[in-house]
Formats: structure tokens, C-alpha cells, sequence
């Protein structure tokens, strides 16, 4: 196979991103743009994100996962703990995450170290879950080999069985990561590639700082 992808182009004309339009607090920005995205853009999962790890075998590994709550503090999301990224972040929280909306021809980029959130948020986000999330974080055993896709139906078949009409607890296996940004870059596409791209960075004394990074 031999495919070339050398005319792929396009060129990104629709917005600016200059440092006299833009907060002193990143995660406003950030705000600002999550926004303007959902609401004018086509764009599905506007809380998408990729998030990248270093893995027990000391390679990065990437995945899509979905953003459940942003605050000054930073960003949530909903794992599996014994998973493969649980383990990961556990053995090493440095981690990355990534925000990709090419209809905004957008991106961000975040890298921050990532710590387990408190229990009674974790149970109260699980509670609000539809019930079939919620036997399906019981019945993966995620990241594990399986023999083949049976499995998992036969093992949601019995628990739907055990557990009917009971409330279902979280698992002390599953829950919220919280990452605590540290670094924050915000891209804008602009034409001939000269891109706007505005870095934030937490200083020793938590205060931000900018600068702009040729693209």
C-alpha cells in the first residue's frame, strides 16, 4: 500500500487568537472556547478529548476519552482504576490531554498531573449514571484479554439478574481522575500556516504566565 496524502490541505481562515482578547486565567479561556464550540459548532462530543499516558511498558499510549467537569482546579473524567490508563496514571500522574475541534479549526493542549478525586464525588457522579453504565463498570474487567464478546453479555445477563430491582454501589474500582493543569497551549489555525499559538504556563507562586510560540 502506498498512499500519498501530500494534497491534503486546507486552509484555516476563520477566527484569530491574539493575547488582548484572551484572560489572565487559562481555564476562562478555556471556558470561553468550550462554549463558543458547543454551541456554534457541529462538532458531536464537544467534550471529547485525547488523553495521553507513559505506560508500565514505557511507551506513551493515547485514547479518546470524554470530559465530565471543569473547574478552576481542572479537569474530570470517569476510568476504571485497574485498567491500563489506571495503572498508568497511578505509576507515573504526568499526563497529557488534548482538545481537537476542526470545525473551530481549534486546539488545545494540556499537560498536568492527574490525582484520584473524593470518593463521595466519584459516588455521586456513579449515581447519576443510566443504569446500564452502571452494570457495564462492574461487568469489564477493562484493559483484560477476553476469549471473545459472550463473555461480557453472559456476565451483564447474570447481573442483571442478581441485582434486579437493587441499587447499584460503586465499585471501589472506578472513578474520577482529576488533572491539575499545569501547562495550557491554545491553538488557533490561521492562514499559510502561520497558526496563532498562545502558551500558558503555573509558575512556582500558581500565578500564570504567557507567551506566544512562533507556529
Amino acid at each position: 500500500m502506498n498512499t500519498d496524502l501530500g494534497n491534503y490541505r486546507k486552509s484555516y481562515e476563520k477566527q484569530e487568537l491574539l493575547e488582548n482578547n484572551v484572560s489572565d486565567n487559562p481555564m476562562e479561556l478555556f471556558q470561553k472556547w468550550f462554549h463558543d464550540v458547543d454551541e456554534n459548532f457541529d462538532i458531536g462530543e464537544t467534550n471529547a478529548m485525547t488523553l495521553s499516558t507513559l505506560g508500565m511498558d514505557g511507551f506513551p499510549k493515547s485514547r479518546v476519552v470524554l470530559l465530565k467537569k471543569f473547574t478552576y482546579e481542572g479537569f474530570i473524567f470517569y476510568t476504571n482504576y485497574d485498567s491500563e490508563k489506571g495503572k498508568a496514571i497511578i505509576n507515573n500522574p504526568n499526563v497529557c490531554l488534548s482538545f481537537f475541534w476542526p470545525a473551530a479549526e481549534r486546539q488545545i493542549i494540556i499537560k498536568g498531573k492527574a490525582e484520584k478525586i473524593a470518593e463521595n464525588l466519584s459516588d455521586g457522579y456513579f449515581e447519576s449514571r443510566p443504569r446500564g453504565s452502571q452494570l457495564g463498570a462492574l461487568v469489564s474487567h477493562q484493559s483484560d484479554v477476553i476469549e471473545n464478546r459472550d463473555i461480557l453479555e453472559k456476565r451483564l445477563q447474570a447481573l442483571e439478574k442478581e441485582l434486579e430491582g437493587q441499587e447499584i454501589e460503586r465499585p471501589e474500582f472506578w472513578g474520577g481522575f482529576i488533572i491539575k493543569p499545569v501547562e495550557i497551549e491554545f491553538w488557533q489555525g490561521r492562514p499559510n500556516r502561520l497558526h496563532d499559538r498562545l502558551r500558558y504556563q503555573l509558575d512556582d507562586d500558581f500565578n500564570w504566565n504567557l507567551d506566544r510560540l512562533s507556529p
